[in-house]
């Protein structure tokens, strides 16, 4: 069974982008390799700050922390979701939890060449604590969570699994 210490930053943005999306990922339904959209994700990782070296923390992996303790995120959207910023904030409450003091996180978007800065606040960490405890909930529950308008579900990689009748 899955514990606290367990979720990483993945099952967050799962949480924030899909309940449904994240229940089926906890139950090792793992499609995104036979995505395009995540196979771009993937490329735009790839070949985007190659300098940089992610970190592991275990159940989480983060991208980059830079010297003056801000979390780097590379994301391969145009644009900054609730999820993106969700993920970023975990990734925060992790290295908290270790000792690190991280100011919070940096969302890269080289699709677009833009930034968000976001910094790590009480409230932040209440929030990470908030979405561990969500987390739990979803995947703990005997059935999937219902779908989400299909509109909503564009890209996704479990498209099919959800909308095949």
């Amino acid at each position: 069974m899955i514990e606290a210490d367990d979720i990483g930053g993945v099952h967050v943005k799962y949480l924030h982008h899909c309940p449904r999306q994240l229940w089926l990922y906890s139950r090792g339904f793992r499609p995104e390799h036979l995505s395009a959209t995540v196979q771009i994700g993937e490329a735009t990782h790839e070949t985007s700050y190659t300098r940089s070296s992610p970190i592991d923390l275990g159940a989480a992996q983060l991208d980059h922390l830079d010297g003056e303790t801000w979390v780097h995120e590379v994301k391969s959207s145009s644009k900054p979701s609730r999820a993106d910023e969700a993920q970023a904030m975990h990734y925060c409450y992790r290295l908290h939890a270790v000792g690190v003091q991280a100011k919070g996180g940096i969302l890269h978007y080289p699709k677009t060449r833009r930034t968000k800065r976001l910094p790590y606040t009480p409230q932040a960490a209440v929030q990470a604590e908030n979405d561990i405890a969500d987390v739990l909930g979803v995947i703990t529950a005997p059935a999937s969570p219902p779908r989400l308008p299909q509109s909503r579900c564009r890209g996704c990689s479990y498209f099919d699994y959800c909308w095949s009748d």
